[in-house]
This record gives C-alpha cells, structure tokens and sequence, in this order.
C-alpha cells in the first residue's frame, strides 16, 4: 500500500478538518448491498456518482469557509483515489475494526494534527449539502457535539469540538438504533448536541426509490 497523501493543519489554513469515509468504487466491492438490485458494474457506479456528487458540495462548501478535507478510503491506493478525487485532498487508508473504531481513530487523528472542529460524512447521503455542513461547522462552535440522523437510525454526519471517544464504542453498529445509542450515550456523559436536518442515505435496494425526501429540525 501506498503511503499515505497529507495536507497538513496549520495556522496558515484552518482549524476545521472535514472527514469523508468512502471507497474506491471497484466493481464487486462498492455498495455491495445493492449488487442485487444494479449487479456490480452499477452499483460501482452509483457509488461513483455519489461520492462525486458530495465532493462537490464539499467544494462548494469550502468557497463558504476554509475547511480542510481528508478522504478516509478503504480498496484502491492513495494514488487511485487521488487520481479520482483529486491532488487538494489528504488521503489515509481507514483504520481496522468496526466503524467505531475507524471513526475514533480519525476523530483523534485530526484532533491530535491541530484541529478544533472536526466532522465526519460518508458518501451515501444525495441530500447533503454544502450549506448543510456549514450550517454544522458552525453548530461545533456552540455545541460539544453536532449530529445528522439517517432516516434508517444511523447518522449519515458527526462532528465535535473535541475528541469523545465514549461516542464510537457500545454502539450497536448498521441497526436502526446507532443514532438512539449515540445520543443517550452523549446525553449521560454531558455532551451538549446540535441536530441538523433528517436525511436518507442510500445502502439497499429500497433506498434506491424512497419516499418524498425528510428533513426536519430536531429541537
């Protein structure tokens, strides 16, 4: 494997560190869940298509404010996902373990290299949008921790101001319940929480034909 590509924190550009965890989009290893519905080669594509369509809010959203992105991956190297996304990108090989683990190590990371604000996405959510994640920067600047529920009971965004690692463990990971867990969790050990719209990701084949879209606010 390649070694990995970085830009690092400093006080020349930002503070704000933007994570996206996605994965290079090979045929029979991307979006697997809906290969019975697309077979390989579509749902590669799809996948394609929609970590395009959220690199270019996130570019959008760095015309709003200075935010440094890295790109978590899994297959591929950092040479293909650079030549895929693009050179203005920091680019890491995802962490091994479950999700939890993978999230808490890039949380600490990019806190441990500077950063104050740190959010994390994936690449399954069409309705994301830059004014949605400036809208959650700017949440982190009043609240410990900022979250994005997914329609199926996950979140499809997570941002803190510190790091928390008691959020990524104890966490019944791809069920309906990882939003409700995340928030008793965060409530018990006194994080202050923003919430932002209610989205829909994309992951089965029902996704793939949903519903009038759902955003609403949490109070």
């Amino acid at each position: 494997m390649s070694n990995p590509v970085i830009l690092s924190l400093t006080s020349e550009n930002t503070s704000n560190c933007l994570i996206i965890f996605t994965r290079y989009p090979e045929p029979g290893k991307a979006k697997t869940r809906l290969i019975p519905a697309l077979g390989a080669e579509g749902a590669a594509a799809l996948h394609r298509q929609m970590a395009e369509q959220t690199l270019t809010e996130v570019r959008h959203l760095q015309k709003l404010r200075p935010v440094v992105v890295e790109v978590r991956f899994s297959g591929g190297d950092c040479a293909q996902m650079q030549a895929w996304l693009g050179d203005d990108l920091s680019y890491y090989p995802q962490h091994s373990g479950d999700l939890g683990d993978r999230l808490s190590q890039a949380f600490q990371s990019a806190f441990d290299r500077g950063a104050k604000s740190v959010i994390t996405i994936g690449t399954d959510c069409p309705d994301l949008s830059a004014s949605i994640l400036a809208i959650a920067f700017e949440k982190l600047q009043t609240h410990d921790l900022v979250l994005g529920a997914a329609t199926d009971g996950g979140y499809y965004l997570i941002g803190l101001r510190h790091f928390v690692s008691d959020l990524f463990f104890g966490i019944a990971w791809s069920t309906s319940i990882v939003f409700q867990q995340t928030v008793a969790i965060a409530e018990k050990i006194g994080c202050s929480i923003a919430y932002l719209p209610t989205l829909s990701d994309v992951d089965r084949p029902e996704d793939l034909n949903p519903k009038p879209g759902k955003r609403e606010e949490r109070e």
